[in-house]
């Protein structure tokens, strides 16, 4: 069930493009959206915690670090490195450098969770970096042009989104899936909101239209998918929980194909398969025996 609930929070961050793309066309800056998500998502959050949650609404203050990590270091940062990565290079290499994030993990895991470092788990990697930079078809040569600065932001992005679960997975040791969801995007809402009200951008979230994509934004690939995510790791190692949430480039090509009727490629879809095959490798129990193989023991037997 955790490895069911990582997979569906990265399905969700992969619908997140559809949001995203009805408040750009309603005018919003990559930034502004970015407000948008954490001010909504805040809001729900502290509505449901009041009403259903109170008993998971206090913390003590001096985890208030683990809280500035996840929100400010991990989705502030994140996301500031990603949509920066996007202007000064372009979406396919921005996510292709994104998804080195399960590299940043297990790296992070070893050195200061004390998770074991395995071929498995190196294996995965490398596998569920080659399919997702197939899935954004992205080539050596795409990214020889570009400055070294920007590529640095771009691995910016792989870091601070792998830091969610390392501050996360601490922070679970303490606090319930939901605490720690709430806190995240509370943090960071207070971060970024007080920069966007007063702004003439703020008028524009009361149309109706708008207000649905926002809200949309605010719970399914935030709310929904965050607290998921945090449930799955309470119970999983970080390192195979960064693995496995890259099935969110597959859900978004998916999405393009059915929603947005993208094409898609031989490439992207030998990407998925090295992503799918990447992350079932790595959540096979060490010892597993394939049936083949179980049937030809069988047979030597006899």
């Amino acid at each position: 069930m955790a490895y069911l609930m990582i997979a569906f929070a990265a399905t969700m961050w992969g619908l997140i493009g559809f949001f995203v793309k009805g408040l750009s066309v309603a005018g919003f800056s990559a930034m502004e959206i970015v407000t948008i998500r954490v001010g909504s998502a805040a809001i729900m959050l502290i509505i449901i915690g009041g009403i259903f949650f109170r008993k998971y609404l206090k913390i003590n203050i001096k985890d208030l670090p683990l809280f500035i990590g996840t929100g400010l270091m991990s989705i502030v940062f994140f996301n500031w490195c990603y949509f920066t990565a996007i202007e000064q290079m372009n979406i396919p290499v921005a996510a292709a450098l994104l998804y080195t994030s399960p590299a940043f993990v297990i790296t992070l895991s070893v050195l200061f969770l004390g998770e074991r470092l395995n071929r498995r788990k190196l294996t995965a990697v490398a596998g569920t970096i080659i399919g997702s930079a197939m899935v954004a078809e992205i080539s050596l040569s795409q990214g020889s042009s570009f400055p070294l600065m920007s590529l640095f932001i771009g691995l910016g992005a792989g870091l601070g989104y792998a830091l969610y679960s390392i501050f996360g997975k601490v922070a679970l040791k303490k606090y319930s899936p939901f605490t720690l969801t709430l806190y995240t995007f509370t943090t960071a809402a207070v971060f970024l909101v007080p920069s966007f009200v007063g702004t003439n951008q703020t008028k524009h979230l009361f149309n109706q239209e708008v207000l649905l994509y926002a809200v949309g934004l605010g719970l399914v690939p935030t709310v929904l998918a965050y607290f998921a995510y945090s449930w799955g790791l309470e119970k999983v190692e970080s390192s195979r929980a960064a693995i496995i949430a890259t099935v969110e480039p597959v859900a978004a090509t998916l999405l393009g194909v059915i929603v947005y009727q993208e094409h898609i490629s031989v490439i992207q879809l030998i990407g998925i398969a090295f992503i799918l095959g990447s992350v079932t490798f790595v959540n096979v129990p060490k010892g597993t025996r394939l049936p083949y193989k179980r049937k030809q023991e069988k047979s030597a037997r006899f």
